[in-house]
């Protein structure tokens, strides 16, 4: 019973994330002006993300060894799902798509240096990017569900983690590797991009920088 909470809040979490999403893409196809069967590398992705464009597209999806999700069942779009690393996509030419792609994946790399090289992946890949990250100024933090988790002293944290390890240890091993990117940096890493901030009930929920 001492997760039935945690349980809920996830399940509770549900529509409104499905909603979040929507709406982002609306954003992305306004901004970067899709228009149908442009060829987009989703780093660190899912087919399912992409049921909500109802343009169809051709879409390179990679992930991790061991973490490809399941191929989707009925799409309007083409999939292609490759095992590899968002920092190191070394079966991919020098701008060989349209669009280089990714939804809350770059706090999960890995250190700054790691950030940066999936940032210059990025910008190697293709000459148009969407690259979005939660906002630690939002009240809800999106991975542990806690209260402005972000501002929380480290032996706070570290107690919480340590409670949370019993029973949910994957769960916390992806809250340790996580790291939420300030606007500052996202900006750093993508020189000239426009930077579009997601606004929720008055906070910022997520960045987004883009280049079409």
């Amino acid at each position: 019973m001492r997760y039935a909470l945690f349980h809920f809040l996830l399940r509770l979490k549900t529509p409104f994330s499905q909603a979040a999403r929507r709406q982002r893409m609306v954003e992305f196809i306004e901004r970067m002006q899709i228009s149908g069967g442009e060829r987009i590398i989703d780093l660190g992705g899912t087919p399912e993300f992409w049921a909500d464009c109802p343009v169809a597209l051709e879409i390179v999806v990679v992930n991790l060894p061991g973490e490809q999700p399941p191929g989707p069942n009925l799409s309007h779009h083409r999939f292609t799902l490759i095992a590899g690393d968002a920092c190191n996509v070394d079966f991919a030419a020098d701008q060989s798509f349209d669009i280089a792609f990714s939804n809350s994946v770059i706090e999960h790399v890995g250190d700054a240096e790691r950030r940066r090289a999936m940032a210059r992946e990025v910008q190697r890949l293709a000459p148009a990017y969407w690259v979005q990250t939660p906002s630690v100024w939002f009240p809800i933090e999106a991975h542990t569900m806690m209260p402005f988790w972000w501002f929380y002293p480290r032996w706070l944290k570290g107690l919480l983690i340590r409670r949370w390890r019993q029973k949910l240890p994957a769960w916390c091993e992806m809250v340790e590797t996580t790291t939420v990117l300030p606007r500052s940096e996202l900006a750093g890493l993508f020189p000239g991009a426009t930077i579009w901030a997601e606004w929720k009930m008055g906070f910022v929920k997520s960045y987004t920088a883009y280049r079409r």
